[in-house]
């Protein structure tokens, strides 16, 4: 019986050199909400017909995002590599916004923080829809899914 869900992400802390409170939240924020309510369904066939639930680790590796998936019990089950190119600006846009956020929050008022929060979400909205055109015909998730994805790789992407 197919059960196209993750029940398990884990980020490669080697890749990871800080972060902040703020960003610390956001990554155990994107990982509750994504084991809440996902759907991530590999498109590749496998011989004994194994159709979820996943555990899945992410790490980055020369530009690369590597997405390991296993089966539930941890067996392997395969390796999907996407180059991060196409994400490089979206990242780097997300983690400027977000940074106006964080100050926002402390010293803006209410009106001020609505509005980079609205640019915020459609940086976010933006990569989604990119990381699901990326995972077209290997990948099948659903946009909300795609979205907390997307907060993952770019804790990935912190350099300090």
């Amino acid at each position: 019986m197919a059960d196209p869900r993750i029940i398990d992400v884990t980020l490669d802390e080697r890749t990871i050199l800080w972060r902040s409170a703020d960003i610390e939240q956001e990554r155990r924020i994107a990982i509750f909400d994504l084991l809440e309510d996902n759907r991530f369904a590999p498109q590749r066939a496998h011989a004994d017909g194994y159709a979820g639930p996943y555990r899945l680790h992410l790490s980055v590796e020369e530009g690369r995002l590597a997405l390991e998936i296993r089966r539930e019990d941890g067996s392997p089950l395969e390796i999907l590599v996407l180059g991060l190119a196409r994400f490089r600006r979206p990242i780097r846009d997300y983690f400027a916004i977000c940074d106006s956020y964080y100050q926002a929050i402390r010293n803006a008022s209410p009106a001020q923080i609505e509005t980079i929060d609205m640019a915020r979400r459609g940086i976010h909205n933006e990569a989604a829809a990119l990381l699901r055109e990326r995972l077209e015909g290997k990948i099948d998730v659903d946009f909300d899914t795609a979205r907390r994805l997307f907060t993952l790789i770019c804790v990935l992407h912190i350099k300090g």
